[in-house]
This record gives C-alpha cells, sequence and structure tokens, in this order.
C-alpha cells in the first residue's frame, strides 16, 4: 500500500453549533478510531445536494466504521441563519451530525476554496485525502475499504454506533413543499418535496384530497400507492390533461394521470448526467440531472437543470429530449442559446413569447424569446445578492426559486431566500415588493386576483390578494463573503491537483481525459489565460491594474479502473467550480492550488 500524505486534521468548530446530534457538542476526540468523513456544505448549492446522495450508500454500508459530518458553510446571508441550517438538514433527508458554521471558521481552517468539499480523516485523526466537487463516491469507498483493513491490522479502529440522533418528525400535511400547479378541477396539485409525494389539495388549499406516491424515497412506477418519488418539485399540465412532474434526485420526468392518479416515466434513466453522455434522444434513454422545475412553451415541456446550470426541452409527440441552451458553465451570460450560461435555473414560466426563469445562483431573473436568445432582466452574477426594489439595473434578489407570469404581462418572483414575493414588470423596468414575512417561498400560483404562495419553510400554502401598492422595504445589498487569496500581480500559476483513485488511471483512449476552463470577473482581471484547455495545470498573466477579483476555474477528470484485462473498465467522471475571490499584494502567492482529489504534494 502506498505511503499516504498525512496533515493533523484541525478541531470542528461553528458559531452555530451542532445539528443531528440530541445537542451533544462533538469533537474529534471523541471520533478517534472511526473513520471521518467532513462534507463542506451550503443549502443552496445543488452540487452539495448531488453529493448528499452520493453519500447516502457508502453511509449505509460502512455505518460502524464510518462516521459522515456535514460542515455548513453559508454563501448567502439566509444561510448563516441557524433554523435555516435546521429546516435544510431536515428538508433534504441528512442523516448524519452537520457542524453550523456561519463565520466559515472550520471552512478556513481546512482551507476549502469550493462547495462541495469532502475531506477523508482516518481514525488516528490525519486528514489523507480532500475532495472538491461530485462524482468522487467510488474513490471514497475504495479508501475507506482501504482504511479499514489497514487500522483493524493496526487495531485502531474501533466499530459501532455513530454519534448521530434523528429529530422528531413533525406532524404537518406537508413538509417544505417545493412547486403547486392549479388544477382544472380548482383543486391545487403540490410537489410535498421532502415527503417524497405529490398531494391533491381542495379548493381551500389546506384540505387534503389525496396523495400520489408511497412516501419512501424510490424510483417506481404504478398506482398512487405503490409509486414513489425522489424528492420532486417542479408541474406543469400537458395538453393531454396529465401532468408532468420534475422528479429531480430520480434525475426523471413522471407523468401523472389525474384520473387514475397512475405514474409512469416519461424522461429520464434514473442515473445523473455527467459530461460526455449524451445531450439528445430517445427521453428515456438520456440521463438528467436534477431537474427542477418545468413549463410548457413553444409546444415542448422546457426543464430547468439544475444540477448542469441548463434548459432542456422535451418533446411530448416525438418522444424526445434535448439540450435547448445553456453550456454546463455556471455563470450569466446573455445570448444565443448554446453560448449562454446559467447558474441552477429553478423556476420556469411561459407566456406567449417568453419563458421566463429564476436562475437561483446568480439571484437573477431571466427569460428566453421564441428565437433561443437569452435575456436577464434583473442580476449581474454569482456574488451579488440583497433586496433592493427599484430599477432593474441595480435591484437584488437573494436566491429566488421560483416565477409566476401575472395577467398584466408582470412576473411575480418567489424570492426565497429574502423571505418575499417580488414583482418586475417589463413595461416600466421596475422592481416592487409585493409581500415580506414568507418562509422561504419557493413558488406561486395565480388564482383570480389571488396569488397562491408556497411557504416552503412554513409547510403550507399562503393566500394572498394581489395588493395595488407595493411594500416598502429598506434597501439591502450584500456580496459573498469569503476571504480572499493574497496573489502577487503577473504570472501566476495554476494547479488543479488531481491524483486518481486508487486502481484506476487516467482514462486516455479516446484522447485526454481532463480539461480545464479559466475565466474572471471582472473580465479585465486576466491578461491573459483564459479559455478552454485539457492540461490541469497553467500559467496566467494577473492584471496590476485590477486590485482585486475572482478567478472562475472548471475542471474535470475522467478516471478508469487499471486493469488491462478488462476490455470495459468502469470509468467515473470527477468535476468542480471554483470562484476564488483573489487580491493583488505585492508579494502574496505566485501558485494557486485547486484540490480535485487527493493531497497538493506541494502545500
Amino acid at each position: 500500500m502506498a505511503k499516504r500524505v498525512r496533515v493533523r486534521a484541525p478541531e470542528l468548530i461553528g458559531k452555530g453549533g451542532w445539528i443531528n446530534t440530541g445537542d451533544k457538542q462533538l469533537s474529534l476526540a471523541e471520533l478517534r478510531g472511526r473513520i471521518v468523513i467532513v462534507d463542506f456544505w451550503t443549502f443552496c448549492c445543488v452540487n452539495c445536494l448531488h453529493v448528499l446522495d452520493e453519500l447516502r450508500e457508502l453511509e449505509e454500508q460502512h455505518r460502524d466504521t464510518v462516521v459522515i459530518i456535514g460542515v455548513h458553510s453559508p454563501k448567502f446571508v439566509h444561510e448563516a441563519e441557524h433554523q435555516a441550517v435546521v429546516d435544510a438538514v431536515e428538508r433534504y433527508g441528512v442523516e448524519h451530525p452537520v457542524l453550523d458554521d456561519p463565520e466559515l471558521a472550520t471552512w478556513k481552517q481546512y482551507a476549502v476554496r469550493a462547495w462541495p468539499t469532502l475531506v477523508v480523516i482516518d481514525p488516528e485523526g490525519y486528514v489523507v485525502a480532500q475532495h472538491a466537487g461530485e462524482g468522487h463516491a467510488h474513490a471514497i469507498a475504495r479508501l475507506v475499504e482501504e482504511l479499514e483493513a489497514e487500522h483493524e491490522a493496526k487495531g485502531t479502529l474501533r466499530r459501532g454506533d455513530g454519534p448521530y440522533v434523528p429529530p422528531e418528525p413533525e406532524p404537518t400535511a406537508l413538509r417544505f413543499p417545493g412547486k403547486a400547479l392549479l388544477l382544472p378541477s380548482g383543486n391545487f396539485l403540490v410537489s410535498d418535496t421532502t415527503r417524497h409525494q405529490l398531494v391533491e389539495l381542495a379548493e381551500d388549499a389546506e384540505t387534503v384530497v389525496r396523495r400520489i406516491g408511497s412516501g419512501a424515497r424510490g424510483f417506481t412506477d404504478g398506482t398512487p400507492d405503490t409509486a414513489s418519488f425522489s424528492e420532486p418539485q417542479g408541474l406543469a399540465l400537458l395538453d393531454d390533461g396529465s401532468v408532468v412532474v420534475a422528479d429531480t434526485v430520480n434525475h426523471a420526468l413522471r407523468r401523472l394521470d389525474l384520473g387514475s392518479g397512475e405514474v409512469t416515466t416519461l424522461a429520464g434513466t434514473g442515473r445523473q448526467w455527467w459530461q460526455g453522455s449524451p445531450t439528445s434522444g430517445p427521453a428515456r434513454e438520456i440521463d438528467l440531472s436534477s431537474p427542477w422545475d418545468v413549463a410548457v412553451f413553444g409546444g415542448r415541456v422546457w426543464i430547468a437543470m439544475a444540477g448542469v446550470h441548463q434548459l432542456w426541452a422535451y418533446d411530448p409527440q416525438a418522444g424526445t429530449v434535448a439540450v435547448a441552451a445553456g453550456t454546463t458553465n455556471e455563470g450569466l451570460v446573455d445570448g444565443p442559446a448554446a453560448e449562454a450560461w446559467f447558474a441552477q435555473p429553478s423556476g420556469l414560466a411561459a407566456t406567449a413569447d417568453r419563458l421566463w426563469l429564476a436562475d437561483s445562483e446568480t439571484s437573477a431573473l431571466r427569460w428566453v424569446d421564441p428565437d433561443g436568445q437569452v435575456h436577464t432582466a434583473v442580476g449581474t452574477g454569482l456574488f451579488d445578492f440583497g433586496h433592493r426594489d427599484g430599477a432593474a439595473g441595480q435591484a437584488l434578489f437573494q436566491h429566488p426559486l421560483g416565477v409566476t407570469a401575472l395577467p398584466d404581462g408582470s412576473v411575480a418572483v418567489a424570492d426565497t431566500y429574502n423571505h418575499a414575493l417580488r414583482r418586475y414588470d417589463p413595461a416600466t423596468g421596475e422592481v416592487t415588493t409585493l409581500a415580506t414575512d414568507l418562509w422561504e417561498p419557493s413558488d406561486a400560483v395565480l388564482v383570480g386576483d389571488e396569488i397562491v404562495v408556497v411557504e416552503s419553510a412554513r409547510h403550507r400554502l399562503t393566500r394572498l390578494r394581489l395588493p395595488e401598492e407595493a411594500v416598502r422595504v429598506e434597501s439591502v445589498a450584500h456580496r459573498t463573503q469569503r476571504a480572499a487569496t493574497e496573489v502577487a500581480p503577473g504570472r501566476l500559476r495554476l494547479d488543479v491537483v488531481f491524483q486518481a483513485p486508487a486502481g484506476q488511471k487516467l482514462d486516455t483512449r479516446y484522447g485526454p481525459s481532463t480539461r480545464l476552463l479559466v475565466s474572471s470577473t471582472p473580465p479585465e482581471l486576466l491578461l491573459e489565460g483564459e479559455g478552454a484547455d485539457t492540461d490541469l495545470s497553467r500559467e496566467v498573466d494577473l492584471n496590476p491594474a485590477v486590485p482585486e477579483g475572482v478567478l472562475h476555474v472548471s475542471a474535470m477528470a475522467a478516471s478508469c479502473d487499471d486493469d488491462p484485462a478488462n476490455e470495459y473498465p468502469a470509468c467515473h467522471v470527477h468535476q468542480q467550480d471554483w470562484g476564488v475571490p483573489v487580491r493583488i499584494t505585492e508579494g502574496g502567492a505566485s501558485r494557486l492550488p485547486l484540490v480535485l482529489a487527493g493531497m497538493d504534494q506541494d502545500a
């Protein structure tokens, strides 16, 4: 067994305290003898949610030797609120202890640079591996098996129950509902996301008429009692009177027959889409990635594909699915559909001539025209957010998840992390606030002159009259607060550290298996070195006239089983996007290491 680099693991500290431990405070000393996997996450981040799902099997298979610890490190201001973290832990079915670290104290101690990041600590308290991004579960599982064998032999492995204490279940009719749909009957269909069901409510938006789905996480077609979903979200009515459902964690579109309650699958395989997978074809044969909302526009079902920062479209007549807009790069770039960048699109609403979308990670309201051009109405990028009304060019949202078309041509925005319902009027270019004190609103539906809001974190639908006048609110502007890395002006070496998992090698059968994309905000920060290439190291030239900015780095590497006798080796894709705040300082670093997988040998 190759000798590993080992670094003593810093203590886990966070001002918010511990969740899922029965109010007990944990320390690394108490976990000595166990393999600890520290998951740095934030609940706005769909890639973090993917990693939670990747870890479930590992968590189950090694429950007596492995302890997973979530460290919640916020991006948005709302995510620094303790109750919001408690809610998120329940919402996403997190079944391990979570440390609430609102000031990023542990994030800094571990020199983390991106969400999500996984750190593996051996039973003697040493960091032995770090992985950024998604797709590392197989590598970590292999490492866990090696550590179990090594420390069993040394006598330093301690088996037993972990420190997880589940919360008491709450008896509410809905639990963190996601989206809602007004049915032709006047009833409401709601995606009861955390309970993996669809719920039909009567016209009063409170009385439960029926539940569809077993309530257990799964991917099964069938009757209302036997069918199963996994954290369903968006809903849209099809021309044949059925409902299409964005079954988010199953990476699928499902069809609900409103008459019989029968559930079938329209698109998706149940597997998550990865770079290199097909982007069009027969809908049941193509992988999807966290579809979050759906809307019918131009005869097709458009899909907010949050997991890959794109819009896709399903053609009900042809039974096909294909990318409709976006490159998979995360950011805010307008223009032709094939060149546009999105950032976790999570809400859709169609009118005759516009497809509106809530682009959550850029806190933006955007739209697509019938010619496929992408436009931004409100929002500037990944790092600016707040609650500010007025002219669209300076207005701010905070991680909106829903958008609803209003009869006068304006749109209502479920401004989720501001706990508000906002309005944008294209005729005047103004943003106003319609209502406040809505707890994490994620969607809204129009019913006559009223609007019914999905108050996700209050587990209910709330009926409001559309106000004649806007609510006045104090303007607040924020930027994502992370410590800037001090770098020297001029040449900077970017090194993405990638070590293939044990028993694997880079997959070069069909050409280069790595990709590195670099850009910056503002663009003037980089004099040289932007763009895409296959080398995971690159020299960039920083502009000394730009004192600070953000380097955007996207890396991908594919590795396969290293066994010449295996004609069809299993292969895995590892990928991550970093946004690294930098400050140009004389005497600053001339090298910027970003760990995709492994340990930085030059640290």
